[in-house]
This record gives structure tokens, sequence and C-alpha cells, in this order.
């Protein structure tokens, strides 16, 4: 049976950072896969 698009939105994963592990605050528009801390790092 096919998922209505709400529900496959809804059933998908956390994103999770893949240098530290972290779940990643997802924002609209966003196509980041590091969080912040380590987005921060990489611009020092």
């Amino acid at each position: 049976m096919i998922k209505s698009p709400v529900e496959f939105f809804r059933t998908l994963p956390k994103k999770v950072c893949p240098e530290c592990g972290q779940t990643v605050k997802e924002q609209a528009e966003s196509y980041l896969m590091e969080c912040d801390r380590c987005l921060s790092k990489k611009m020092e």
C-alpha cells in the first residue's frame, strides 16, 4: 500500500551528523549534513 506524503515525511529518521553522531536540527531549505558545532570547527 502506498503511504500518503505526510505519513512518509513524518516517519523519516532524524538526520545525524556524520562527524560526531549528534542529531542535526533540521531547517527548511537546508541541505547541510553536519551539525552546527562541526561546521563551526571547519570554519576556523
